[in-house]
């Protein structure tokens, strides 16, 4: 596989760098501020992000441009790797949710990242659209596919797949455990899109289709999500 990360020695710091600050202490902050009465659930999400992609652009801005280049060498290629990509991503879904299905029955727990995302989204649907379409991919592309998955398959390609696969799982559910261990089960749920972003990341060698298919996912639940409250 001809994959060569495009992140210069420093910009692979910065990106790796920002997982603990995106994860643990930017949020930690907000919700201070949150229990301080000095911003709501929503806004502080949205600060998350906005300052996730001020820093993203200001320390990775060059290597989002060079990104380009292989990305408008092969269009039509990245295109159908993003097409076949989000195929992938529905089949993996609805195969996980049947098997939930079978483990718990009736008592079926439903993803808390999902129900959370579709509480703010009653309340502010646009402002969580343009986060979780447009500003999530973009960092969490930059952290786990571009930063982590990057370093580490240039050391091993075994390796870098385990790793930011896990890691993107537990990202999205390691706040939920405490409330209901049942929840690491959803760690699962988000193990094949994981290795679909790596492998779409691989397969074109630039972090822009992978940005592109986690927009593509993003914006598509977050439809159906919306269309399933109006009912």
């Amino acid at each position: 596989m001809n994959f060569t990360s495009r992140l210069t020695k420093s910009e692979t710091i910065a990106a790796l760098a920002w997982i603990p600050v995106h994860v643990i202490i930017l949020p930690q902050i907000l919700r201070l501020l949150c229990r301080a009465g000095r911003l709501d659930v929503t806004a502080a999400n949205l600060v998350l992000y906005a300052v996730g992609v001020v820093y993203m652009f200001a320390l990775l801005g060059r290597f989002l441009r060079r990104e380009f280049d292989p990305l408008c060498e092969r269009p039509f290629f990245c295109l159908l790797q993003v097409a076949g990509s989000y195929v992938a991503t529905i089949f993996f879904n609805a195969a996980f949710v049947a098997v939930l299905l079978l483990i718990s029955g009736e008592g079926l727990v439903m993803n808390p990242n999902n129900q959370a995302v579709s509480g703010l989204a009653a309340d502010s649907p646009g402002i969580i659209k343009a986060t979780g379409i447009f500003m999530a991919p973009i960092v969490e592309e930059l952290m786990f596919r571009a930063g982590l998955f990057g370093a580490l398959r240039r050391k091993s390609r075994v390796i870098a797949y385990a790793v930011s696969m896990l890691a993107f799982g537990i990202y999205h559910i390691w706040t939920y455990i405490p409330e209901n261990p049942l929840y690491l089960l959803f760690i699962i749920q988000y193990l094949p899109v994981s290795w679909i972003l790596c492998r779409c990341y691989e397969q074109t060698n630039t972090i822009w289709t992978p940005i592109f298919l986690h927009m593509l996912i993003n914006a598509v639940s977050m439809n159906v999500v919306e269309r399933l409250a109006s009912l």
